[in-house]
């Protein structure tokens, strides 16, 4: 995890703790971590416009099942680095023993 101030995002990065696309119960893949969360977010932007794109030629295609899926692909890889960032950005310090205590 990355030491930063809390207000400064722009050291804040992702921590890759969130994984996608199961087989089996397990997960395939999952979010890389040290990865800017502006940089993050802006990759997640990109599969979510690429995924709407698809979807609109789903809506009018006849034969939409690869565009379906492939936009099904997307949504699911833009949430996961949407919810890794998250929980980057609503994780609490860490506390002493003290702190935890009061």
């Amino acid at each position: 995890m990355t030491k930063a101030n809390p207000s400064d995002h722009s050291e804040l990065k992702t921590i890759g703790f969130t994984p996608f696309m199961y087989l089996s119960d397990q997960p395939l893949f999952h979010v890389c971590r040290n990865v800017p969360i502006a940089d993050a977010l802006a990759q997640a932007s990109d599969l979510l416009y690429l995924a709407k794109s698809l979807t609109v030629d789903a809506a009018y295609a006849q034969d939409s099942d690869r565009h379906a899926w492939a936009a099904h692909y997307l949504t699911t890889m833009s949430k996961a680095v949407i919810d890794d960032v998250v929980k980057v950005l609503t994780r609490r310090p860490a506390q002493t023993r003290a702190q935890a205590d009061q």
